[in-house]
C-alpha cells in the first residue's frame, strides 16, 4: 500500500484534537482562593476570637456566675488589678517560670542536644535516660539523695515553705519537659550538614567554638520557636502548680493561671477572673510578637 501524499498530512495533523493548557494560576480569580478558607476562619471566629471578645466583655462586669446577676464597672477590675499584691506576685512567679524556663528548657536542652548528637557511640546515646524525682519530706528521692551524701540539713518540706514552693514546682516542670526540648533540637542538629563540622574540625576549630559557630546560628529559627513555647506555656502554666501547691502556702505559688481560677470559681468573682484572663493573653501576645520580630531580623539562610 502507497503512503498518503505528503499534502495530505498536514491536514491530518491540523485535525487532530489539540492539547488543552491549563491556564495560569495568577489568572485565577482571588475570590476562588479565599472561598477556600471560609471553613477554617468559621471555626477560628466561633471557637477563639468570639470567646475571646467575650472574656474582654467580661472583664468590664462585676459577675455572679452562681446567681447570674451582672453589674457594669468600667474599668474597675483592672484598677484592682493593678492594687492587687497577689496577682504582682503571682505575675512575678510567671516571670521566674519563663526565665527558668528559657536557661533549661531552650539554652540547657539544645547544649545536651548537642552533645548527645556529638557522641558517636550508639550504645552511650541510649544511656541518656531520665531519672525521676519527689519532694516528699521523709520518703522523697531528693530529701533521701541529700541525706545519703550527707546534706542531711538541707532537706526540707519543699512544697511547704514559701520560699521554695514556687521553685520546686519549677523544677519538676523543666525535668518534665526537658526531654521533649531536647528532642526537637536533635532534629535541628540532624539538619546541618555534617561537611560544615568537618571543615571545621579540619581548619582546627575546638568543639565549643563549633557549637557557637556553627550550630547556635543553623538553629536560630527552632530555637526562636521554643522560645515563643516556652514563654508562653510559662505564662499559661496551670495544671503543675494546681496539682502541687495549689497556689500555696500563703499565696506564695500562685501563677497568674490559678490566680484566674481563685477568683472565678472560689471567691466567685468573674469579672474580675476575666480581667487576669485579658492580661494574660496581652502579655503572652506582646512577647511572641517581640520574639518573632527578633527572629526574623537575626535569620540565617543557609
Amino acid at each position: 500500500m502507497t503512503s498518503a501524499p505528503a499534502s495530505i498530512r498536514p491536514a491530518v495533523a491540523e485535525s487532530a484534537t489539540p492539547v488543552r493548557i491549563r491556564p495560569d494560576a495568577r489568572s485565577i480569580p482571588r475570590w476562588r482562593n479565599v472561598v477556600w478558607l471560609i471553613p477554617a476562619l468559621a471555626v477560628l471566629a466561633v471557637f477563639v476570637y468570639w470567646p475571646l471578645l467575650q472574656n474582654v466583655v467580661f472583664s468590664f462586669l462585676k459577675w455572679n456566675i452562681y446567681s447570674g446577676a451582672q453589674t457594669f464597672v468600667g474599668g474597675q477590675n483592672y484598677v484592682e488589678l493593678a492594687t492587687d499584691p497577689v496577682f504582682r506576685k503571682a505575675l512575678l512567679n510567671n516571670v521566674w517560670y519563663a526565665a527558668i524556663s528559657i536557661v533549661f528548657q531552650v539554652f540547657g536542652a539544645l547544649l545536651l542536644a548537642a552533645i548527645i548528637e556529638s557522641v558517636r557511640s550508639e550504645r552511650l546515646r541510649k544511656a541518656f535516660r531520665s531519672i525521676y524525682f519527689i519532694y516528699q519530706p521523709q520518703t522523697g528521692m531528693l530529701d533521701t539523695f541529700l541525706s545519703n551524701v550527707g546534706l542531711g540539713q538541707y532537706a526540707q518540706a519543699w512544697l511547704g515553705h514559701e520560699n521554695t514552693a514556687i521553685f520546686a514546682v519549677v523544677a519538676m516542670s523543666q525535668w518534665q519537659g526537658f526531654g521533649y526540648s531536647v528532642l526537637l533540637f536533635s532534629v535541628a542538629l540532624q539538619r546541618i550538614p555534617l561537611e560544615l563540622y568537618e571543615a571545621a574540625a579540619i581548619d582546627g576549630i575546638g568543639p565549643v567554638r563549633r557549637f557557637f559557630s556553627i550550630s547556635m546560628p543553623l538553629v536560630r529559627e527552632m530555637t526562636s520557636l521554643m522560645m515563643i513555647v516556652t514563654i508562653s506555656g510559662a505564662f499559661q502554666v496551670f495544671n503543675e502548680v494546681m496539682v502541687m501547691t495549689s497556689g500555696g502556702p500563703n499565696n506564695s505559688s500562685q501563677v497568674l493561671g490559678t490566680w484566674l481560677y481563685h477568683a472565678g470559681f472560689i471567691t466567685n468573682d468573674f469579672g474580675y477572673a476575666a480581667a487576669i484572663g485579658v492580661a494574660i493573653f496581652v502579655i503572652t501576645l506582646i512577647l511572641a510578637a517581640l520574639q518573632l520580630w527578633v527572629s526574623q531580623r537575626k535569620r540565617v539562610e543557609w
